[in-house]
């Protein structure tokens, strides 16, 4: 193959490794670029767009991930880019439409540094021989040393490590080919430790990345790891993918979380949910509700199902209530709270018309509200 095919099928292959938007408008979706490649739309600040080019150095993988197509028994054609083909192929897309930066990861090809080499060579290359000043961000690759993964922050703008599960029994039953704690656990921390505030590189973002529904995980295991992620060790964000089972060993399919695709795809979502809660809605872990199973009802959004378990909260007097309390009604998002921390200072807000909610929107607000001066 010549470096737009392996382009084509790489790119495809990088879908699952998420980092960037997963809404559900269409503008949210990855799309084909000129070549074939897959251009991920990203949000930016006041509700724009930008364009994030996404691909695998390499689909080649050592490991045996059960969930996963690329694993080292799975059957997918193979095939590599070498670091400045990457460069080359980036820095032609750059000069013909504006992009926010480049996502690079990797199978696991020899030893984990090894594949960190490769994925550190491009973006090298990227920042001293054409001088890219812009986003980069890096994978780092289970069971990378220290010195690796302090080459990749060095040139990075982002790195994220995939936690896969939440604990050592999930993962054992997905992989032997990975140490959960030497492998995962022990490079987060490190990777919080030089990126905490005051540290070498406090200024990079870091990620992470959870499966849903590969083992049998419970939704409330899935947020006591989130919790300690965000309280613990300072990521910036984490990432849910819904495991797909017809890509996976299909011996895997008995044993993973007994939900059809629609369902798991709903408690993906649920799981985002939760997610804004915990970082921009202010709630505590604690706080979420989760049925006898220790899941999220698919029904309900998990905002709405503690305002149904907390009556004694509403309905919230928007003339005086502070931040945190209008952030629990359900339909107001920190958009919407905004604009009534400002607008009522000089006006009477008498409905969610005054801020600009409208139909549905506008009707699921108005329960849990009192618009009384």
């Amino acid at each position: 193959m010549d470096t737009l095919d392996k382009l084509r099928l790489l790119s495809a292959d990088s879908q699952y490794d998420l980092a960037c938007s997963c809404g559900s408008s269409q503008h949210d979706h990855r799309r084909r670029g000129l070549e074939g490649n897959w251009l991920y739309p990203v949000p930016l600040a006041a509700g724009a767009k930008g364009i994030l080019f996404k691909t695998l150095v390499s689909n080649a993988c050592g490991s045996d991930c059960r969930y996963c197509p690329l694993r080292q028994s799975g059957n997918v054609p193979r095939c590599s880019l070498a670091p400045d083909e990457i460069a080359n192929t980036f820095t032609e897309q750059l000069r013909r439409r504006w992009m926010i930066g480049l996502f690079l990861s990797s199978g696991i090809t020899g030893t984990a540094d090894q594949a960190m080499a490769r994925l550190v060579e491009t973006a090298e290359i990227l920042r001293r021989k054409h001088g890219y000043r812009g986003y980069i961000h890096l994978k780092i690759i289970p069971g990378a040393s220290r010195a690796a993964i302090d080459a990749a922050m060095r040139v990075a703008s982002a790195v994220s490590l995939n936690i896969e599960v939440p604990g050592l029994r999930h993962f054992a039953r997905l992989s032997r080919y990975k140490d959960f704690h030497r492998d995962i656990v022990a490079p987060l921390k490190y990777i919080a430790e030089q990126t905490a505030r005051g540290a070498p590189h406090a200024r990079l973002r870091t990620s992470t990345q959870f499966i849903v529904g590969a083992s049998d995980e419970t939704d409330r295991e899935i947020v006591r790891y989130l919790d300690g992620l965000y309280t613990r060790l300072k990521l910036d964000r984490a990432y849910f993918s819904a495991y797909q089972g017809a890509l996976g060993d299909p011996a895997l399919a008995g044993e993973a979380a007994p939900q059809d695709g629609a369902a798991r795809l709903t408690r993906e979502h649920r799981l985002y949910q939760a997610d804004f809660l915990l970082r921009r809605y202010q709630f505590d872990a604690a706080e979420l509700i989760f049925d006898a199973s220790g899941n999220f009802d698919l029904q309900d959004d998990p905002k709405l199902a503690w305002a149904r378990r907390h009556p004694e909260c509403f309905p919230v007097r928007i003339a005086t209530a502070d931040r945190r309390q209008l952030l629990r009604v359900p339909g107001l998002g920190p958009v919407a709270v905004g604009r009534i921390l400002k607008l009522r200072r000089d006006t009477r807000l008498r409905g969610p018309e005054s801020f600009g909610l409208r139909g549905r929107n506008a009707a699921r607000v108005r329960p849990y509200c009192d618009f009384s001066p």
